[in-house]
């Protein structure tokens, strides 16, 4: 019997194949994983606009932890706790934005901005609070004077999705944040919790977890964190994982 009892899952680069995509063999033994009571989930960057179909394809009824920890739902459609970023705080992001030759564009409850239709008025209401601001850059000098000057501002998580983007969320928010208040909700502890992600806003919930799992398409900071590399996205590693610490499934170990 696994210790295991919850599978926290990436979304992009993760579960999620090159073609934005979930694997027949993923599916399929993500549905085994769930029949034998373990609890999977989606902890991810994404709005939860973005991840309701791929909640119905998978048939999930599990909680989510979604905007890299800005929400986290006791069930789809079942908002437990918001963790939204100020509107004094979006302009500060904006002007920065501005500023730079970066591209920026944040989330809110019900809409994204970018630099191309960002809105006159900042002030958002409770319903549809700004939740995350992100940033990319391909040239490393400038992003890295960039996160610089949010680092110095102290108020803000900075994490990454890819290793041209800055992701901004209120400090102290993030996915392991959002896994904690699952499990809490549970009533199991983070020990019995394996996360498997790809990128720098994986990191810490691979860190807290009693195993963090790092894809191999993942960041090289995120794999000499992780406890264990699985295959790539496109390898179906999550499936690795599952048939590996879930199902005791003899397939051998990429670490």
């Amino acid at each position: 019997m696994t210790r295991y009892k919850l599978l926290a899952l990436d979304m992009d680069g993760t579960v999620l194949n090159s073609r934005n995509e979930i694997s027949e063999t993923t599916c399929e033994w993500i549905h085994r994983a769930t029949e034998c009571g373990i609890t999977v989930m989606f902890a991810t960057g994404r709005e939860v606009q973005s991840i309701e179909p791929f909640v119905r394809q998978l048939g999930l009824q599990s909680p989510l932890v979604s905007v890299n920890g800005s929400e986290v739902w006791a069930a789809p459609g079942c908002l437990k706790i918001r963790h939204p970023l100020a509107n004094e705080w979006v302009e500060e992001l904006y002007e920065l934005g501005r500023r730079s030759s970066c591209y920026y564009w944040a989330y809110t409850v019900k809409d994204v901005c970018t630099a191309n239709n960002w809105p006159e008025r900042i002030e958002r209401s409770p319903d549809d609070a700004w939740l995350k601001f992100r940033f990319k850059c391909t040239d490393p000098y400038k992003l890295q004077e960039l996160h610089s000057a949010l680092s110095a501002v102290g108020r803000y998580e900075l994490t990454n999705s890819s290793p041209h983007s800055i992701e901004v969320n209120p400090r102290g928010i993030n996915k392991a944040s959002g896994l904690r208040e699952v499990c809490r909700m549970l009533g199991i502890r983070m020990e019995e919790v394996i996360a498997c992600g790809d990128s720098l806003n994986d990191l810490k919930m691979i860190q807290a977890a009693g195993l963090g799992v790092a894809m191999g398409n993942a960041q090289d900071i995120v794999k000499s964190a992780a406890d264990w590399v699985t295959g790539t996205n496109d390898e179906d590693g999550v499936a690795k994982v599952i048939q590996t610490f879930l199902l005791n499934v003899n397939c051998g170990s990429s670490r």
